[in-house]
């Protein structure tokens, strides 16, 4: 048998760990005869630019886990509907009896398509989850999402003594997360008895309203010196509109002006308060220095059954993570049909958000902490009452 691995669109920190749990599982059959793995998306395979998994040492298989960003490389190719046949023939060509697709909503909807296309080749196509954002339909959560927040919460809560030890300005940091607030909502875990955390936070999923951001910073400014904020970088305003317009627009690929930079002059300019701007960016993303224990778990087991369904003769499906309904955190690993998951993102839900739109309910907190793993730090402070 011959199987062909390809990441696509944008790498996490665990993403090389989905990889090795799919290598790992499949080098245990028999009837394993190659593990491609596609150098740089899926447009390898019209050149053929593949590693063969079958063939590595076991220093380079087990340093996947250890290794930040995807060690194939990614990119967010965009093939259209007539692309589908050629690519099915390659794969037909090729010897090809089956393909894992790693990321996120658009490598779904390639999921689907391609599937579609290789039938007549008896070719299987397995979906494998992967996303900072967690938007993918369905399920709870997506591999990468934890590493991401937990990076999250510890940057901000870092930030936050920073702020607090120095109170003489307003403090807006950036998330990732272009149509949803899953990782900016994430920064309400730095809160602890010892670390102020976030003031106010502003995801996507409710329309902001500039005139009442600055009015909630002007009141608490009244209070206390020295605010932090978080915002997510799709802030969008009651029309629908992001507050800052896109600096470049490809596809489904969408690169947003700087919010944080927006709202800090904003700040500076209507208010007259000293304000700055935080952007961590990718560094949120590919960090492995922060992620989380049970994200890299997960990640390995997706990859293990999506492994596992392909050697049952399943295609068509992507392997989900449902938590299980029990006080003690558990997951399962389900198959979803692909054609269920090809659905819009999926945005944090109402109970998150609090009624003000901004900041994050304790429903949200209930939720992420078993999985975001953070421990919020025992920070010592003469500098106020705690």
């Amino acid at each position: 048998m011959n199987y062909l691995i390809v990441h696509g669109g944008g790498p996490t920190a665990v993403i090389n760990a989905s990889l090795y749990g799919i290598v790992k599982r499949l080098l245990k059959e028999k009837t394993t005869e190659h593990i491609y793995g596609a150098i740089g998306g899926i447009e390898a395979i019209y050149t053929k630019d593949y590693v063969d998994f079958a063939r590595v040492n076991k220093f380079e298989l087990e340093s996947l886990l250890y290794t930040p960003a995807s060690a194939l490389g990614s990119s967010r190719y965009p093939l259209d509907d007539n692309e589908y046949q050629k690519l099915a023939k390659e794969l037909k060509n090729q010897g090809i009896d089956a393909i894992f697709l790693n990321g996120g909503n658009g490598t779904m909807n390639t999921c689907v398509k391609l599937s579609e296309a290789v039938k007549a080749y008896n070719i299987k196509v397995m979906g494998v989850p992967k996303t900072i954002d967690n938007d993918i339909a369905i399920i709870d959560h997506t591999p990468g999402y934890a590493s991401a927040a937990k990076f999250v919460a510890n940057t901000i809560s870092e930030i936050s003594v920073d702020i607090k030890s120095l109170p003489i300005h307003v403090c807006i940091v950036e998330t990732m997360g272009r149509n949803s607030g899953w990782l900016a909502a994430a920064s309400a875990l730095a809160k602890s008895e010892f670390v102020d955390g976030p003031d106010f936070i502003y995801t996507p999923e409710k329309a902001f309203d500039e005139d009442k951001f600055l009015e909630d910073v002007s009141n608490l400014w009244n209070k206390k010196k020295g605010i932090l904020v978080v915002v997510s970088e799709g802030l969008v305003d009651k029309n629908g509109e992001t507050i800052v317009p896109p600096i470049y627009k490809s596809g489904r690929s969408v690169y947003y002006g700087d919010v944080s930079s927006y709202l800090s002059e904003s700040v500076i300019k209507n208010l007259g308060i000293k304000a700055r701007n935080e952007k961590p960016g990718l560094l949120g993303r590919c960090s492995i220095s922060t992620r989380s224990r049970v994200d890299v778990e997960e990640a390995i087991l997706v990859g293990k059954k999506a492994a596992e369904a392909i050697i049952d003769d399943k295609s068509a499906y992507m392997v989900g993570i449902m938590r299980e309904d029990s006080d003690h955190y558990k997951a399962e690993f389900p198959l979803i049909p692909i054609e269920k998951i090809n659905a819009p993102e999926r945005k944090m839900p109402d109970e998150f958000i609090n009624e003000s739109a901004n900041g994050i309910t304790e429903d949200f907190i209930k939720w992420a902490k078993d999985i975001v793993d953070f421990q919020p730090f025992n920070y010592v402070s003469y500098n106020g009452e705690k």
